[in-house]
């Protein structure tokens, strides 16, 4: 698979080896999925049975000024990648984003209705799953996915984590919903999805729902159970409008995932459960070193 050493390939890995499946995981300086020459030395080396797309560019605010990055990435890779594992024979499964919708909603949304992205990242989002689908029509598998989170990695939950012990008081915006979902939870399912041979467009996120005030609430109450942070730090709710940001993000985007739960006879954890057995085991982000 793509994307090696972010949230989802590294989960992915770790269960593959636990459930017997042959994952490997390859970072950009090994695949580079906006590289043809790249993403055909990969193929001919690795002769894979199937690719999980999990490559990304996911700086949702910074592609509002580098539309171009998130595009190439995000969209014409996901061609280059697609139709050179159709000339191989290599299946094709492709992970994307809540993102593509508008979040003008407010019933759980179902696979099969209207995107419309309201960002950079949204719109490069789409035009992958389009040229997924130009390549492999309904032969590819598509998973949406949301509010993604792993522990050692860079997410909201970190993110929460590390004010939580600098800070007296955080904001956090509370007119913005949707589900948390656990990167073991999207890996897991994923590669349940991809070794029974599922495919078409489906949503996978854990169940449940949660603003973001909801969500750091909860990273609070249960982080301090393990003594990760402590309850001192006070969490004040406030509308959107009082925490702009470069790109716009869905008031809503709950995904229905009835037929995610249908292919795989079985649902996903409630939110709480997942967040609770991440930080049971919490371990904070590498530092980032500079060459």
């Amino acid at each position: 698979m793509t994307g090696g050493g972010g949230q989802l390939a590294s989960s992915c890995e770790r269960l593959g080896r636990g459930s017997g499946l042959e994952v490997r995981a390859l970072p950009v300086d090994d695949l580079d999925v906006t590289d043809p020459v790249s993403i055909e030395a990969a193929l001919a080396a690795e002769k894979p049975d199937v690719v999980l797309n999990a490559a990304a560019y996911t700086a949702v605010d910074a592609a509002e000024d580098d539309e171009a990055s998130a595009h190439r990435v995000n969209g014409e890779a996901v061609g280059l990648l697609a139709a050179a594992c159709r000339d191989r024979g290599v299946r094709f499964a492709h992970i994307s984003t809540d993102f593509v919708f508008s979040g003008r909603h407010s019933e759980p949304i179902l696979p099969g209705e209207h995107p419309e992205p309201i960002s950079v990242y949204g719109r490069s989002k789409l035009e992958g799953e389009r040229r997924c689908l130009e390549v492999f029509g309904s032969e590819c598998l598509i998973v949406r996915t949301a509010w993604l989170y792993a522990s050692g990695h860079r997410n909201f939950v970190s993110t929460m984590i590390d004010l939580m012990r600098s800070r007296d008081e955080i904001r956090v915006v509370a007119d913005q919903v949707g589900t948390p979902t656990w990167a073991d939870t999207l890996a897991e399912c994923s590669l349940r999805m991809v070794d029974s041979g599922v495919t078409g467009t489906h949503h996978l996120t854990d169940t449940g729902t949660a603003s973001w005030y909801e969500f750091a609430v909860a990273i609070q109450d249960i982080g301090s159970e393990f003594g990760i942070v402590d309850d001192r730090c006070e969490i004040v709710s406030i509308p959107s409008r009082e925490f702009p940001t470069r790109a716009a993000r869905p008031a809503y985007s709950v995904l229905d995932k009835g037929s995610s739960f249908d292919a795989l006879e079985t649902s996903t954890p409630h939110w709480r459960t997942s967040l609770r057995r991440c930080l049971s085991d919490w371990r904070d982000p590498q530092p980032v070193v500079a060459p």
